[in-house]
């Protein structure tokens, strides 16, 4: 790419921000300075339903009216930096700030102007890392941005963060720097449990949630046999002590979330308050149950939360290279 072209694309007061993931592609073209959203794109097109020479046709065939010639830079962050994805982009050592995940984007093979965000890991099998974990082995990609651009839009440099999901994730940023993250496999396991077990069978169709049950699910996971004997619990309360079908899926989601919530107030156990980023549909069942285990919720929703993240990045970004 010649000077002329890097100084006109540097002089774009827009951006491309894409989250793309294992299912799904989200797109947003954003004011750069305000980190207003302009336009946004969704498609089910997640990383595992293309080949990896089919990712820059399609991210261009997504966004290239939004490009302005290819002045306009594309940041994407989430699973399409795996090596599974489009190209590898590295996962960082922690400690990590928005600086550092800034210097070590990686150019997105194809399309010009486009830069994949890097993860981060912990790696430390056989030593103590971070005070009391030993053998900690961990990864993330996606959620690290998110968790900074939900503390900036907060107007706080350190705190702890759940990001809830099929992996979720929880963390802890000192003076921004990230510091530490656990992943917990609560969503998964939910599908895993509802669709192919036995006491998930009476809640294969879709239902309401039912806050009650929720919260009977996050006491038994506290009972004997703890979390292996509540998920059965399931089976024999629909049995015989009144629990509908159609509940059945909320006790089991209180069950698992319960469980979440209970091995990490382990981890962070002076925890009072914490920063919940996620879709809505998820803000209710982790409210309940971190409000009954005694910790306060901020929420901020994913879309902001990367936006936010993502935007601070790319500042960062053209700082570094100019």
């Amino acid at each position: 790419m010649n000077e002329q072209l890097v100084s006109e694309q540097a002089m774009s007061d827009q951006l491309i921000i894409i989250d793309w993931g294992t299912s799904n592609f989200r797109a947003f073209l954003v004011d750069a300075a305000s980190g207003e959203c302009l336009d946004s794109r969704r498609a089910e097109s997640g990383i595992r339903a293309l080949e990896s020479a089919e990712f820059p046709h399609y991210c261009r065939k997504q966004v290239d009216d939004w490009r302005d010639g290819g002045r306009v830079p594309v940041y994407l962050a989430g699973m399409v930096g795996a090596k599974r994805g489009w190209h590898e982009a590295p996962q960082l050592e922690l400690p990590v700030d928005l600086a550092t995940l800034a210097e070590h984007v990686v150019a997105a093979p194809g399309l010009d102007n486009a830069w994949l965000v890097p993860g981060v890991k912990i790696v430390a099998p056989d030593s103590k890392h971070d005070h009391d974990d030993t053998g900690l082995v961990d990864v993330m990609r996606g959620e690290e941005v998110q968790i900074f651009g939900a503390l900036a839009q907060a107007g706080n440099e350190s705190g702890v963060c759940c990001v809830p999901g099929t992996h979720s994730k929880w963390a802890r940023v000192e003076q921004g720097q990230l510091k530490h993250f656990v992943t917990a496999m609560t969503g998964e396991l939910y599908h895993a449990v509802r669709f192919h077990t036995l006491p998930g069978e009476p809640a294969r169709e879709e239902a309401d949630f039912n806050e009650a049950t929720f919260r009977l699910g996050c006491e038994r996971v506290m009972g004997d046999g703890g979390v292996l004997h509540a998920l059965f619990e399931a089976r024999s309360r629909h049995l015989y002590a009144g629990l509908a079908a159609e509940q059945v899926g909320s006790f089991l989601s209180g069950v698992l979330i319960g469980e979440e919530v209970r091995a990490m107030q382990k981890r962070y156990p002076e925890l009072a308050s914490l920063h919940l980023i996620g879709a809505e549909r998820l803000q209710q069942p982790y409210r309940v149950a971190l409000e009954a285990a005694g910790i306060s919720v901020q929420f901020c929703g994913s879309d902001a939360a990367t936006l936010e993240g993502v935007r601070a990045l790319a500042l960062q970004h053209k700082r570094n290279t100019h």
